[in-house]
């Protein structure tokens, strides 16, 4: 199996790349990514493998696209590359729009043009919880079968693209399936997300803002856990023991409000709870996401291994650890190392 990961550099998709290469059979790992902002090479460097390629593009290139599918014979695309942050999506629609449905138009596009040619090609696309809207405190947790009903603008543009990939398998027959996942923490995420912001701040003894009062919840799964999932769905969907068309959701019984989760980070870091800040709350901010998983853990056999515990505590102290990847961040470093590796 030749497999090829859009977005490979980025938090999840880094975490995809590792555990593909450990699967037996798998002969390639291709990472598609264009290297924005949050795609950071350094996310892989310590990867040695030679079955693992690092391809610089975008996936609104569908030359390029369509280049990197021939060139390694891609059996699998894992989807996940997107923009990403609602904040972002706020001030600005428009790189959404392109990357999130015009780049799964151009793969999918992609995917039908090599059938035609007599090559299949599985498609895992990699959506989110966000499509489903938002959750009252007493309602149900997810399913595959809740309504899409996004409420910002990063959430509109990835359930286009859910729909998108549904368009194509209706009329081109494509071989596809979709998962959802509740929100991810762990290692190597770019710090614009609540833990690895809240981590860093406080460590420099800086204010901790929070959207309102702090008591939005979400259901946090470890990235290793969701990384696990989609490939999980990739195996299933290419040995054709699930159908095209499947949706899966990703969660793990872990409903946090965010203000604890900022608490918490204040007491594993020495960081004081006057830091907090309570700021003016984000336009549209979703009040409550919890994610059932009982589907995937009854077909795929997957369910949440990490401890919630262990993971954010872990998670912790990577960040702690680890200053030379923070510094990258920080300084910008990264961005100078991929000018010098991509100057054309």
């Amino acid at each position: 199996m030749n497999i090829l990961v859009t977005g490979g550099c980025g938090f999840i998709g880094n975490h995809v790349v590792r555990n593909a290469l450990l699967i037996p059979g798998v002969s390639a790992v291709v990472n598609l990514d264009l290297l924005t902002y949050s795609g950071n090479l350094l996310n892989l460097e310590d990867v040695n493998d030679e079955r693992y390629s690092f391809v610089h593009g975008s996936i609104t290139d569908s030359h390029i696209v369509q280049k990197t599918l021939q060139d390694f014979d891609i059996d699998v695309i894992l989807h996940l590359a997107a923009e990403s942050h609602v904040d972002r999506s706020i001030n600005s629609v428009q790189p959404f729009i392109e990357t999130n449905i015009d780049g799964t138009r151009v793969l999918l596009e992609s995917v039908v043009s090599a059938s035609s040619s007599g090559k299949k090609i599985a498609f895992v696309h990699v959506s989110t919880d966000e499509v489903y809207g938002s959750l009252e405190p007493d309602e149900h947790s997810f399913t595959e079968e809740t309504p899409l009903n996004p409420q910002n603008p990063y959430a509109a543009s990835k359930a286009s693209s859910d729909m998108l990939v549904n368009a194509f398998i209706n009329t081109h027959d494509i071989s596809a399936a979709i998962t959802r996942c509740s929100n991810n923490y762990g290692p190597r995420q770019f710090p614009e997300k609540l833990i690895p912001l809240m981590v860093l701040k406080a460590k420099k003894g800086e204010q901790l803002p929070v959207y309102g009062d702090g008591k939005q919840i979400r259901d946090w799964i470890h990235v290793e856990d969701h990384a696990n999932g989609i490939l999980s769905t990739m195996l299933a969907l290419y040995m054709g023991t699930i159908a095209s068309g499947e949706v899966f959701n990703f969660g793990a019984d872990n409903e946090q409000q965010n203000i604890s989760i900022v608490q918490h980070i204040i007491s594993r870091t020495g960081a004081n709870l006057s830091q907090i800040k309570h700021v003016t709350d984000r336009p549209g901010h979703d009040r409550r996401y919890a994610m059932g998983y009982q589907k995937a853990k009854a077909i795929l056999g997957w369910k949440p291994e990490i401890d919630w515990e262990v993971g954010i505590n872990d998670t912790i102290k990577w960040y702690m650890e680890n200053p030379d990847w923070i510094r990258s961040i920080e300084t910008g470093e990264y961005r100078e190392y991929i000018k010098e590796q991509y100057k054309s």
